[in-house]
């Protein structure tokens, strides 16, 4: 039987790493993330969130698009679909959405285009359920304080934007998106996530 593909998704600073690790961890399930989860995504994540220190360093909007998609590429086939091939569960922090809101509704590229090409990146593997963690900007900004990366030193206008993108795919697709609120005692948030996947999913044999 093969396995099952749980997705976290939001914009910076929501806490999907610690909620991806802890649901993880209660499903017994891999945890994987991206960009990085395989030795040429960790190469390629070094090059993706790196600020450009000159003009010549800037990663255009397409070249961004498509290392990430070659991250994913590589992620789908030599981590998450021998996982599923093999009975287990799998719990990622990011996936396609993340393309769609950020390259798609914040850089400005067309969704439909994007939606293409993740689809010939990852073979059409879509996942089960994607868990759209979200906060207020205020909380959001009290956890993430100071740029760290190229992506959340963008400003407030590009994560409205992405914010936007989520909202709306999880609109369209309410069977296959659940919509948890990511604030408080991060064991409240792992609960409200876990209830989600036990409904819609179960849980692992």
């Amino acid at each position: 039987m093969n396995g099952r593909l749980v997705v976290l998704e939001g914009p910076e600073a929501v806490g999907k790493s610690t909620q991806a690790r802890r649901l993880a961890a209660e499903l017994g399930a891999l945890c994987t993330n991206e960009p990085g989860g395989t030795p040429l995504g960790r190469r390629l994540r070094e090059q993706l969130l790196a600020v450009a220190g000159t003009e010549e360093d800037r990663v255009t909007v397409r070249a961004e698009t498509l290392l990430m998609l070659a991250d994913r590429a590589q992620h789908v086939e030599a981590v998450i679909q021998p996982a599923l091939d093999g009975g287990r569960w799998v719990v990622s922090d990011r996936y396609t959405p993340s393309t769609l809101a950020y390259q798609g509704w914040g850089r400005g590229l067309e969704p439909a285009e994007l939606s293409w090409l993740c689809d010939w990146a990852t073979v059409g593997l879509r996942p089960d359920l994607t868990v759209l963690l979200q906060v207020s900007p205020a909380e959001a900004l009290r956890r993430q304080p100071a740029p760290t990366d190229r992506f959340e030193a963008e400003p407030a206008e590009f994560f409205s934007r992405v914010s936007a993108g989520y909202a709306e795919m999880a609109a369209s697709d309410p069977e296959r998106w659940a919509v948890v609120d990511g604030a408080g005692d991060p064991a409240q948030v792992t609960a409200r996530i876990l209830a989600e996947v036990e409904e819609r999913l179960g849980r692992p044999d």
